[in-house]
């Protein structure tokens, strides 16, 4: 008999400073949660030449930030989880969070993903479980023998890219970043940035700009993908996830924090509302008992 999933109290998605923050209340409180992301944390903040405005820390590298942040995790021994959330479903009591074919359960969740530097394109939301898809090897079975298309926004995604290379018939690469590493005779690199995804019931092609592919199905593989595809049913306003003061959103037991929840990007402000998020969280657990 199998043993029955971990069901944690919180899952917490992403390493920027809400995540962080609301990680810390979480430990310092005693809640047993799990956390995903990226062990180097933000790659938004490693990439700031400098930062000047927040509280402690004066005129510091994003590195430099980020290093601060790694050894307070590690000195704290909290673990992150380095695995990328592609659905997140309410449950009822609960939330079955997919990471590849991998379900985790936790009665709360936190948002913490940031806001894309890479929006999605028309048609790619529409047409998301009919031809669009984020996860490799959740639906790279689906497309043995097809025509699939293969947009990604970084290297770290390659071994993704030769997985499906190794199912599909054909596959047309559009790498969003310099000097992409993969190779294949059924392998098609394009340097052009896609403008559309096609399609009336089911995908049919990709728009380049004048230039339409006939695919079977696209793939987008990037680090984050935006709540509203991520979460379904949650409310979003201008591509921001709707909160009120307590960082609640319109499903129960969920909440968001930091820049995904809307201007001003800034750290002091998401690492603020990733603590009262787990704040939230605390209480909500306590109501629910």
């Amino acid at each position: 008999m199998m043993d029955a999933p971990i069901r944690y109290d919180c899952a917490i998605i992403g390493t920027g400073p809400a995540g962080l923050a609301a990680a810390l209340t979480l430990k310092a409180l005693n809640k047993n949660f799990i956390w995903f992301g990226s062990q180097q944390m933000s790659e938004k903040i490693r990439k700031a030449e400098l930062i000047s405005n927040f509280p402690g820390l004066c005129n510091v590298s994003g590195e430099k930030m980020a290093a601060a942040f790694r050894n307070q995790v590690e000195s704290l021994q909290i673990v992150i989880t380095q695995k990328t959330v592609t659905g997140v479903y309410h449950m009822g009591k609960y939330y079955g969070l997919l990471c590849d074919q991998e379900m985790f359960e936790a009665t709360t969740v936190i948002l913490a993903t940031g806001v894309e530097a890479v929006k999605p394109i028309e048609g790619e939301l529409e047409l998301l479980g009919r031809g669009v898809s984020y996860c490799a090897t959740c639906d790279g079975m689906l497309y043995r023998g097809k025509t699939i298309a293969l947009v990604s926004t970084s290297a770290e995604f390659e071994h993704e890219v030769q997985f499906l290379s190794n199912l599909a018939e054909k596959v047309y690469f559009i790498p969003m970043y310099r000097n992409p590493a993969v190779n294949g005779e059924n392998i098609e690199i394009i340097r052009k940035m896609p403008k559309a995804v096609i399609g009336l019931r089911k995908v049919e092609a990709l728009d380049m700009g004048g230039e339409e592919l006939p695919i079977d199905g696209v793939f987008f593989l990037k680090s984050a993908v935006s709540p509203s595809a991520l979460v379904m049913g949650l409310e979003v306003e201008d591509g921001h996830v709707v909160v009120d003061r307590h960082c609640r959103t319109n499903l129960p037991g969920c909440f968001a924090a930091g820049d995904c929840t809307g201007r001003p990007y800034q750290y002091v402000k998401a690492a603020g509302e990733g603590n009262v998020a787990a704040h939230s969280v605390v209480h909500y657990l306590s109501e629910i008992v």
